[in-house]
């Protein structure tokens, strides 16, 4: 018998808001996503990146790392998906932006999250360096409101001041 050793993908991440249009570029993609499920011990995700579909289990949050595996679904699989998911989608348009050698992914919300616009960063370990770019705001990593997944159930347009 042969045994195969699983290996657990790890997704070291930092979140920020964002602050001016400074980091506006070109060539977003829209997205939409959907959970499927948003337990605190998991979260299955459906998700449509413009032509693209995939499916995503992360797990718990330790600091900024969790386990993530993403597998990418066949687009109309993916919309079908999006019908069964447990409340609103989330939409959003993302744009890459490069500072100092580093990958931003920057998230402009529509639709009920309207207004809130969030940067990215997936580092290689939770003490890596980086430099702020200047339109970087105030870290909410540890800020639940901030995850996608809660941002489905109680949107960034619903917050009281």
């Amino acid at each position: 018998m042969h045994t195969q050793e699983l290996a657990v993908a790890i997704e070291i991440e930092r979140k920020f808001l964002v602050k001016g249009d400074a980091w506006r570029n070109e060539g977003g993609v829209q997205y939409r996503q959907g959970y499927l499920n948003r337990d605190k011990a998991r979260t299955v995700r459906v998700r449509i990146a413009g032509g693209a579909a995939f499916l995503t289990i992360k797990g718990p949050s330790v600091g900024a790392t969790r386990a993530e595996f993403e597998y990418p679904v066949p687009l109309d699989d993916a919309q079908a998906l999006l019908a069964l998911c447990d409340g609103p989608l989330v939409e959003k348009t993302r744009f890459i932006v490069w500072h100092a050698g580093h990958r931003w992914e920057v998230d402009e919300f529509a639709g009920d999250n309207a207004g809130l616009v969030v940067a990215e960063l997936e580092l290689a370990s939770e003490d890596e360096a980086f430099e702020r770019p200047a339109w970087l705001g105030a870290e909410v990593t540890h800020d639940p409101r901030y995850f996608n997944s809660n941002l489905a159930t109680l949107p960034f347009g619903h917050w009281s001041a």
